[in-house]
């Protein structure tokens, strides 16, 4: 093991970083988050338009990266791989400058290991030895306050001693992060919106093998599910509700989205309209095949989860029950963009950032069926 440690060791950087210098981005693990980095990789790429800019992604999400034009290449590596395995995977690239967005110790030694010379990444314990340079924080952001179970069950008794959650903005926006790091290399701090691409034959194909080829109704997708916990999933009965009536207006076809996790779910919403109004599509798509299904639907019904991020980064609007936490921190597309609809009920526990509720799931009860019928028609058009 020293032996390899010692093998392993970055050598020191040599000279300015050249028009064509080759850099290596290590990516986040969560759909959503990766959807976020978009705006930062783009700057990046504005920076330096002639690098070689590879990221190093969980396989799974290898697909995202398809047709992008900030990336030249993927790395992928297991959820078993070991830091060493990544590293060796990282070594052969001849890297000269690694910009970690992670702010895990594990990130930061990746890199290390990988003998990468620079080494970039936000300054955060048992991790800053690693890098070449550390990035302070923006002071000017406000940070998630989660709150605690006994705080939210203290509030019954008495809501007006609870903390109130701090005043969150569109600057404090989660995309801002990435582009603090960027904007450390000279890259501009001025957001853009995420961004992902599907090709037209992409979207052929996805018509074809779902069937969807001679539908001449809008279609409309819905995404009931939300790996993060239930705190951020509105009532399935209320999309049901919501999915009927809009369906009434506007003649639409729901493609019902999901995981593995959500076939039960998006069985039980299936049932529920009938095989006239809805298709299940849970379990059966790739990333690829997702995303350019995604990019078919008219709008988008869904929590708070990383289906949201990849239809608003496609273009396609989303319509958006906020529960456990913050659109103004983990909101679709860039902040503010009109073609969205957030909704928040006046929950004063909310945002708490947990995932399961521990009293009265107030937040997403609060949202109510005909507010979201009228959002999603409104986005529709």
């Amino acid at each position: 093991m020293e032996e390899m440690i010692k093998e392993l060791q970055p050598s020191p950087p040599q000279g300015e970083l050249t028009p064509d210098c080759r850099i290596i981005v290590r990516g986040v693990n969560w759909l959503g988050d990766a959807v976020m980095t978009t705006p930062a990789l783009l700057r990046l790429r504005e920076k330096y338009p002639g690098a070689h800019i590879a990221l190093l992604t969980p396989e799974k999400m290898a697909g995202l990266w398809m047709h992008h034009p900030a990336v030249n290449e993927t790395i992928g590596f297991a959820g078993d791989d070991s830091v060493f395995t990544v590293a060796k995977k990282l070594r052969a690239g001849r890297f000269d400058l690694a910009l970690v967005l992670p702010n895990s110790p594990r990130s930061a030694l990746e890199a290390y290991f990988a003998g990468v010379p620079r080494r970039i990444g936000h300054t955060r314990p048992w991790r800053n030895f690693f890098l070449t340079r550390v990035i302070p924080p923006r002071l000017e952001s406000a940070k998630m306050r989660k709150r605690s179970v006994a705080e939210i069950k203290a509030s019954l008794i008495a809501p007006a001693a609870l903390v109130p959650s701090p005043t969150y903005r569109a600057g404090d926006h989660q995309v801002h992060e990435y582009l603090h790091l960027v904007a450390a290399l000279g890259g501009k701090p001025e957001p853009l919106a995420p961004q992902l691409f599907v090709p037209p034959g992409e979207m052929e194909g996805v018509r074809k093998k779902f069937r969807l080829e001679k539908i001449t109704r809008a279609i409309f997708g819905l995404n009931a599910g939300a790996e993060y916990g239930p705190a951020k999933r509105w009532p399935a009965g209320r999309f049901i509700a919501a999915a009927r009536q809009i369906a009434a207006q506007k003649n639409c076809l729901w493609l019902l989205f999901g995981g593995k996790n959500d076939e039960g779910l998006a069985a039980e919403i299936r049932a529920a309209l009938g095989e006239s109004l809805a298709v299940n599509l849970a379990g059966q798509t790739s990333l690829r095949e997702l995303m350019a299904l995604l990019k078919l639907c008219r709008v988008v019904l869904t929590n708070d989860t990383g289906p949201m991020h990849v239809a608003a980064a496609l273009g396609t609007p989303v319509v958006v029950p906020f529960g456990s936490t913050s659109p103004e921190l983990t909101g679709p597309g860039l902040p503010g963009d009109p073609r969205h609809r957030l909704l928040k009920s006046n929950a004063v526990c909310s945002p708490c950032f947990l995932r399961t509720c521990p009293i009265d799931f107030r937040c997403l009860n609060g949202i109510g069926i005909e507010r979201v019928v009228a959002a999603v028609l409104h986005a529709a058009g």
